[in-house]
């Protein structure tokens, strides 16, 4: 199969015909002017070394260097063909929490950067050092939300990961457990592939404690393994809102949240996996080191590529034709034109 990266500059082979006609014409009108100032026959001996047969051989010559030129920038290619590739990997799916309470400082200090941040940082680090695996992405507050489902493409993830704002979501709350139940659904359906939600958390304000340690023992009992990486300090801080802090309705104080790290670790105990404070320098290396005992398994990718890249060799036809045009002189071949091909006969 042939077929070329950009057909629309192939529309540039117009200017191959226009360019000949150009020729012909220019030719025409140069027999003309020579009628004019002669003779032809005596014109002719007036000009021995000049080759009647070259001009038209270098005309050819720029012709062919032109077309091969455009051809080799519409970049040509002489195969095209589904190449199917089978990787070791792992499936992953990211939970992040959503809720007001994100919008808070990662540390004890007010002014510190925001939770969210902080998140997404760690998670755009880690997700830039999975190889060949699958990653998907939920939000949650009151109510969990799939962003993008089960994918090996890391650049779509990353971007949703960015776009995830608390401040755009008007039902809050932290409901672990329906995100880890939307998560556990998502999964494919390979057992042997090794599995692990990643739940992004302050712990805080759980609706239902209960039915979160529910949760997670289900999806260790389907075999997915449970991480939690918590964001916050266990000194309570305020959450921006506007120009100022979000104020409790009912006693008109500033709100403060503060990070349930306990509440957190013992989710992660219970879905026999790792809790990592996202403030930690070793925090990545730790989920890493988690994620990477997990069992790889094969997952089969079909890879649409292109091969046989052929405009190198028009490339170099049209830099010949240059090259031989160089060393092709409108006059006579000295040496040619002593041969003599064609013998009249003597009568």
């Amino acid at each position: 199969m042939f077929s070329f990266a950009y057909p629309g500059l192939l529309l540039l082979l117009l200017l191959v015909p226009f360019v000949a006609l150009l020729y012909v014409w220019a030719r025409y009108a140069r027999r003309i002017k020579l009628k004019r100032f002669g003779q032809p026959d005596v014109i002719r001996g007036l000009m021995p070394e000049v080759s009647p047969y070259k001009p038209p051989l270098k005309f050819t010559l720029y012709c062919i260097a032109l077309t091969c030129v455009i051809l080799a920038l519409a970049r040509p290619w002489g195969g095209v063909k589904d190449e199917k590739t089978v990787k070791q990997g792992i499936e992953v799916i990211i939970a992040m929490d959503a809720s007001n309470s994100m919008l808070a400082s990662a540390s004890d200090q007010p002014d510190g950067p925001a939770r969210m941040r902080t998140a997404k940082l760690v998670l755009e680090k880690l997700i830039n050092r999975l190889d060949n695996d699958r990653v998907g992405l939920i939000e949650y507050a009151s109510q969990p939300y799939t962003l993008i489902p089960v994918t090996n493409d890391y650049v779509s993830a990353k971007m949703f990961l960015n776009s995830i704002d608390p401040s755009q979501i008007d039902e809050q709350g932290t409901n672990i457990a329906a995100a880890i139940n939307m998560a556990v659904n998502s999964f494919s359906d390979n057992n042997d592939l090794g599995k692990a939600i990643i739940l992004i958390t302050d712990a805080e304000e759980l609706e239902d404690q209960d039915a979160v340690e529910s949760a997670v023992k289900d999806a260790v009992k389907k075999g997915i393994q449970v991480d939690v990486v918590g964001v916050g300090s266990s000194t309570p801080v305020t959450i921006p809102e506007g120009n100022g802090y979000m104020i409790d309705e009912q006693t008109g104080e500033p709100v403060r949240t503060a990070l349930n790290e306990g509440l957190a670790a013992k989710i992660a105990e219970t879905g026999m996996g790792v809790y990592v404070n996202a403030s930690s320098p070793d925090a990545l290396n730790e989920l890493d080191h988690k994620l990477s005992s997990l069992k790889k398994a094969a997952m089969e990718s079909s890879v649409y590529a292109q091969h046989d890249e052929l405009f190198a060799i028009f490339a170099w036809l049209a830099l010949a034709c240059l090259i031989a045009d160089i060393f092709l002189l409108d006059r006579k071949i000295s040496w040619l034109d002593k041969i003599t091909f064609f013998k009249k006969e003597s009568k």
